[in-house]
């Protein structure tokens, strides 16, 4: 079994206006409450409990919380917002009727409970696990989006069937101009493109330096929020899609180990100031985390390879060919996509980045590739013996 963690975030139902200005209200308090603690000495502020605050109106599980919230956030020296939030002891969720409703006691003494406004296809299942026991409460924190509208955080954790077995390895390859490549081990890939993201990417840029010349910064940083959005949107598409793909034929999936390639991964000023190229704005790590969380979900198997050396290695044989933009040649002639054969290397890693013989490998590499392999695949024992590195 594996442990599964998740956050719900579900709207109120129908919150009418008094109790959206009540926890508008209620917010801005405890807001106070957190920028008051921070002009307590750090010592003394940890020895503190909702006794000291006993005046406040809130319920003391929440001024707990804030309590633990503010001396977790050690650098800061003012809040501009503090959401309400308690633990699992403080509220419950249960079903009446129709709908699914949560139940707190945000005031001393009073308790209530508000609908939600559940999405039947994505919520319905793990709130049932809720009522029935099989899944446990984390925490409750009541928050605001720029809409206006109210939502419940409600963290969850909960077990689910561990992965079994799978036929085999989807390699999931990450770039630019295709955000990623799924290919089924010697067989078809599957793509999603990036042009369309790009151009996004370069509007954006756009008009942020228009707006920047113009001193609109609020401007400006309403339109980086708003392509965060889209980015994490399209993230979450694309990792349901991953899931499904290697759902529906039984494998596992496999991703390339990126972490620390934006200070492995040289890059030009003139490709650091184009918004679509410049891979310090890619989300790459976060399409892994949201394919990871969701694998879980769905019992599918995920692992990590190294990244080194799977770019312009030949997945038939290991042998370091040439990438030339978007097509791959062996060296024997055979031309493939480039990050099609990047995801079958990925896919059906065994070990291509194990340490070898390494003079013989810098020798083979050089007769391959006089460019060199930087982010790419040195030759197997079996692939080096069919390359002549005797000297000139």
């Amino acid at each position: 079994m594996a442990e599964l963690s998740l956050t719900l975030k579900l709207p109120f139902y129908r919150l009418n206006k008094v109790k959206a200005l009540e926890f508008e209200r209620l917010t801005a308090v405890n807001t106070q409450v957190a920028n008051n603690l921070l002009l307590v000495d750090k010592k003394e502020r940890k020895k503190l409990t909702s006794s000291a605050f006993h005046h406040v109106e809130i319920g003391s599980a929440w001024i707990n919380q804030t309590i633990r919230n503010t001396n977790a956030r050690t650098g800061v020296r003012y809040f501009k917002r503090m959401w309400l939030e308690t633990n699992n002891q403080n509220f419950e969720i249960s079903k009446q009727g129709n709908f699914y409703t949560v139940a707190f006691n945000l005031l001393r003494g009073r308790k209530g409970r508000i609908p939600l406004d559940v999405h039947a296809s994505s919520h319905t299942e793990i709130l049932e696990k809720i009522i029935d026991g099989s899944a446990k409460l984390g925490s409750l924190k009541l928050c605001k989006s720029k809409k206006g509208i109210w939502y419940a955080l409600i963290s969850v954790s909960m077990e689910v069937p561990g992965a079994g077995e799978v036929k085999g390895w989807i390699g999931v390859d990450r770039g630019q101009n295709n955000i990623a490549v799924a290919a089924l081990p010697k067989g078809f890939g599957k793509f999603w493109k990036g042009g369309l993201l790009k151009q996004l990417r370069r509007q954006f840029q756009r008009t942020r330096r228009t707006l920047q010349k113009a001193k609109q910064l609020k401007e400006v940083k309403r339109l980086e929020q708003r392509e965060r959005r889209i980015m994490t949107h399209i993230n979450q598409v694309i990792s349901k899609e991953l899931v499904q793909f290697a759902k529906d034929f039984g494998m596992g999936l496999r991703f390339e180990d990126l972490s620390g390639c934006r200070q492995t991964m040289k890059q030009t000023k003139k490709t650091k100031s184009d918004a679509a190229n410049n891979r310090d704005s890619w989300a790459f790590y976060q399409l892994e985390l949201f394919s990871r969380y969701k694998a879980i979900k769905a019992g599918v198997p995920v692992e990590s390879v190294p990244a080194p050396y799977t770019s312009k290695s030949d997945h038939r044989n290991g042998v370091l060919g040439v990438r030339n933009g978007d097509w791959f040649k062996g060296f024997d002639g055979y031309r493939c996509n480039a990050d099609w054969n990047a995801s079958q290397n990925i896919g059906q890693w065994i070990g291509f980045s194990c340490s070898l013989d390494l003079q013989k490998a810098v020798s083979a590499m050089d007769a391959v590739d006089a460019e060199g392999g930087v982010n790419d695949s040195p030759l197997t024992s079996e692939a080096s013996k069919q390359v002549d590195l005797s000297p000139a």
